[in-house]
């Protein structure tokens, strides 16, 4: 049994640890709700830009570029966004186990696919494994901006333009709500399915011409699409990382209160002990 000093200790630094969590959740809390507006805010400009290029491209029929038109599957590039600490509950295992089961399915060859990795974790995840990470980007902000990984888009989407790929899916956790963050895939590249969120294509009128407007809009749109899929990622990670510290949090008041038992039961042994031995030395001097 456990001497109420080791008691006492353990006791005292449960505490500590719970404070720490207790002011990690709170902060995760704010981060939150900053992220979960940059990624409300960013829908409106993704809707319009994807009516614009559905528009472009229904009306284009005779459009040759290579972001548009499907072609036979040699290699396979996977974008992968994850975080860059952990204390985060499921948030990254549960995408990293997905991707992993995905390339494991889908390919037989290490020749067969690509990795582009956002974040240190997933980073160090394929890594670890022996899979090879072509491009990378660490050291994200919280709360990023297109300008933190401009270079990482543009690289990814040359991948596919220098046929260095054939097809490029996205894998990150949509936010739902603070509770709940479901891991989605995406196919970003090809387009060859693009279509209006809404359903309503507006007519334009184009300068110079279709042609060239889609050289220039498709590529912005599909580092959007990265853009976007990582804010909303960002939303889910502080939203799991405040679940991950408010159960950590619980969890330790949950041991605090059995330690206090425990140490109040051998606080009371012993003062019972001390007693009996006072009563048994009086009781031999008479």
């Amino acid at each position: 049994m456990a001497s109420l000093r080791d008691i006492k200790t353990r006791i005292n630094s449960t505490k500590k640890t719970s404070q720490i969590t207790k002011a990690m959740q709170m902060v995760s809390a704010s981060k939150m709700n900053r992220a979960e507006a940059n990624a409300k805010a960013f829908v409106p400009y993704m809707e319009k830009i994807q009516e614009v290029v559905a528009s472009i491209a229904s009306g284009s029929n005779n459009s040759s570029h290579p972001m548009l038109v499907s072609r036979p599957v040699k290699k396979t590039g996977y974008l992968v966004i994850t975080s860059d600490r952990g204390l985060a509950g499921a948030y990254n295992s549960s995408v990293l186990r997905h991707v992993y089961k995905t390339i494991q399915e889908r390919h037989t060859s290490s020749n067969e696919y690509v990795i582009i990795a956002i974040g240190r974790m997933g980073r160090d995840f394929f890594v670890n494994r022996g899979i090879n990470v072509e491009l990378e980007v660490t050291g994200v902000p919280d709360q990023p901006s297109f300008a933190d990984i401009n270079s990482l888009t543009k690289s990814t989407v040359n991948l596919y333009l220098n046929e260095l790929c054939d097809e490029l899916y996205m894998y990150y956790n949509h936010y739902v709500s603070p509770i709940q963050q479901d891991v989605t895939e995406k196919k970003v590249l090809p387009l060859s399915d693009i279509n209006s969120s809404n359903g309503k294509l507006t007519s334009y009128e184009f300068e110079p011409d279709e042609e060239t407007i889609l050289k220039v809009l498709l590529p912005q749109y599909a580092e959007s699409l990265i853009y976007g899929a990582l804010l909303d990622g960002k939303a889910s990670e502080h939203s799991a990382r405040m679940t991950a510290m408010k159960n950590a949090t619980d969890n330790a008041k949950e041991l605090i209160s059995a330690l206090d038992l425990q140490y109040n039961r051998a606080r009371q042994a012993a003062i019972t002990q001390e007693i009996t031995e006072i009563v048994g030395g009086a009781a031999a001097l008479e």
